[in-house]
């Protein structure tokens, strides 16, 4: 089996053999309540019959085109002015009327469950919803897809943001987009396509891996379990099923808890897993919409992989750019919160790696990270408190992108200097200046050549942290919220975490 798919043709000579005028067809974004991105070339596409004129008219403008070849056609729109509501016509044989369009800000909302989580799952979700009148809020969420091959398009509506709306937004998008419309007065809209539990390569063009020799194997595997795939349902089938019916049977009888049925194997046509399938079917028939850029909460499932997340991530992000065709546009990421079993031991690891390597995400241009370290829930993946999570990214969007200056993330590690049995550890990001959240300067772990690493004690020496102890006389490096569920104590003046970081960082892939 490839998880390439075959084009299925059954039909086509019937419908070459009545041949028809088509109606013009917009994309599914161009519907009622859209949202247009400000001052940028607006692409407007869809289909219609070969050769047919369609001409797209908004505001002042008109445009017209003739359908290609291929039954597709696209016009676009000279830039416009935040604002509205105004209509877009689409005609051809047949007239199509948009209405309500706004003209704003655009943010494509992406990755996995964290971003998937509604507002209706938020802490104090009753009094958000209800507060929630922002008719200059809008959202389209891309319907789930899993393709094989990239798709031209999707299904969704525009819905305009109201306390009956509301609750099915994207959360950390809502309170993101609300924080811009606040303090820029403007329209903002999200387009929404996340997938829970689903890893950083689902979401990547083929293309981008079949271009790189360090992702290309994980196309390689991915075949091999498409490959394996039929034996492997056959085995679950007779095998898997029958024992697991087996062990329900007996433990019905001897009236204990049922086991839980055994997941389908890995590699199947709807694997939502698989390299690309995502990108194909859910990124794909929103490009090349226009947009400011994008925010990305994703890495929860990528966790153990993280040196090779470092080049997939980056790869990612680049890959998306060089679609969209608009340049480097912004893209600004979540850090992964703090999570599971709070740290006991100096250094331990885990979703701290992950995080490292979203940390070093931030050298491609035009990325932010909104540190999370400090607002996470240890029993829960998914935290309740999005409104923080979508304000720390509207601060970065606000101060790099919308020329509102202010401090818009916590302490970031740049560089350490030795000096005798103690380190002295730099940041950028110090905002107002480093402060101490709690009774101490905690989290910091420090060692010798040996790597062993203990316990510092840590103090804050003007835009500086100076680390030692006494059991490592000649230091090399610290690690600092080096955890899953880290101690975090350092903060800068504006209330802003620092991220997670070790100073002895291994090289890239």
């Amino acid at each position: 089996m490839r998880f390439n798919s075959l084009l299925i043709t059954a039909g086509l000579a019937i419908g070459l053999a009545h041949p028809s005028f088509a109606d013009v067809k917009p994309a599914a974004l161009f519907v009622d309540n859209m949202v247009l991105q400000q001052g940028i070339k607006d692409p407007v596409w869809g289909t219609a019959d070969a050769g047919e004129k369609v001409t797209v008219s908004i505001g002042d403008q008109k445009q017209t085109v003739d359908t290609a070849a291929d039954g597709k056609w696209k016009v676009v729109l000279e830039p416009l002015k935040a604002g509205g509501p105004l209509e877009m016509t689409i005609a051809g044989n047949n007239t199509i009327t948009v209405k309500n369009v706004a003209v704003g800000e655009v943010w494509v909302c992406s990755g996995q469950s964290n971003m998937e989580f509604r507002v209706n799952g938020t802490m104090n979700a009753k009094d958000e919803i209800a507060a929630a009148d922002y008719p200059m809020i809008r959202s389209f969420t891309v319907r789930n897809r899993v393709a094989a091959d990239p798709q031209a398009d999707t299904t969704g509506k525009w819905d305009v943001c109201t306390p009956q709306t509301v609750g099915g937004f994207t959360a950390v998008g809502y309170f993101f987009a609300r924080e811009l419309n606040k303090k820029l007065g403007i329209p903002v809209g999200l387009i929404h396509s996340s997938w829970g539990g689903t890893p950083a390569e689902s979401w990547t063009s083929r293309p981008a891996f079949e271009g790189d020799k360090v992702l290309a194997p994980i196309l390689a595997a991915a075949q091999k379990r498409a490959d394996d795939y039929p034996a492997a349902l056959q085995r679950y089938k007779d095998v898997t099923l029958v024992n697991w019916q087996a062990a329900v049977d007996k433990a019905k009888a001897d009236g204990t808890a049922l086991p839980r049925k055994p997941r389908e194997p890995a590699g199947g046509p709807n694997d939502p897993n698989i390299p690309a399938v995502l990108f194909n079917g859910m990124i794909n028939p929103i490009i090349p919409f226009g947009i400011k850029g994008a925010l990305w909460y994703q890495g929860e499932s990528n966790a153990g992989q993280a040196i090779l997340y470092r080049r997939l991530f980056a790869t990612m992000i680049k890959d998306w750019r060089a679609r969209w065709g608009e340049g480097d546009f912004p893209f600004f990421f979540v850090q992964l919160a703090n999570f599971m079993k709070v740290q006991e031991r100096p250094s331990e690891g885990g979703w701290a790696e992950i995080r490292e390597s979203q940390m070093l995400t931030l050298a491609l241009p035009h990325t932010g990270m909104a540190v999370i370290n400090d607002i996470g829930d240890a029993d829960n993946i998914h935290p309740k408190n999005k409104q923080e999570v979508g304000r720390r990214l509207a601060l970065i969007a606000l101060a790099t992108e919308y020329g509102q200056p202010g401090e818009y993330s916590g302490p970031l590690y740049d560089s350490m200097t030795v000096d005798g049995n103690k380190i002295r550890l730099k940041f950028t990001h110090v905002g107002g200046g480093l402060v101490v959240k709690g009774d101490k300067l905690g989290g910091f772990a420090i060692a010798g050549a040996d790597k062993k690493f203990v316990w510092a004690d840590a103090q804050i020496d003007g835009d500086t942290v100076v680390v030692s102890s006494d059991q490592v006389p000649a230091p090399v490096a610290v690690h600092y919220a080096w955890a899953n569920n880290p101690v975090v104590s350092l903060y800068n003046k504006e209330g802003l975490p620092a991220s997670s970081f070790r100073s002895d960082v291994p090289p890239g892939p």
